[in-house]
């Protein structure tokens, strides 16, 4: 299986948040699935860090790259295919890095894992 995580449920999985399902840790650490972490969730994670609102161990651009590495996590890059099926997306949920990634995994064939019910109202598959 090909999963994206959401931003929320990268950063449960790399700080050991109990939020993260039982579901959700088995099918990462499965290494018979190919996990993903879009750029996106970098830019809103960077952000966050940036304006204070997410404080991080290490600055981003040295903390994010070992962990996605450290947990046999690939780059999701962003292509212009992926912005063109934004128009499809019903204004279900407002948040723009969701609509995204959400986007993305429609374009990729993905399956996104999250914990955003919002995100339920659209034709991705979820885990």
């Amino acid at each position: 299986m090909k999963l994206l995580l959401d931003t929320h449920i990268f950063l449960w999985l790399i700080t050991n948040d109990p939020q993260l399902s039982v579901k959700a840790r088995l099918a990462i650490e499965d290494g018979n699935n190919d996990i993903f972490l879009s750029v996106v969730s970098i830019w809103e994670i960077t952000i966050k860090y940036k304006l204070g609102k997410l404080p991080l161990p290490q600055s981003p651009e040295i903390y994010l790259p070992t962990q996605r590495q450290l947990h046999s996590i690939a780059t999701l890059p962003l292509e212009e295919g992926c912005i063109q099926q934004l128009i499809q997306l019903p204004d279900l949920h407002r948040d723009p890095f969701d609509r995204m990634l959400i986007s993305q995994a429609l374009h990729h064939g993905l399956t996104l894992i999250t914990d955003d019910h919002a995100i339920q109202n659209y034709p991705v598959p979820l885990l």
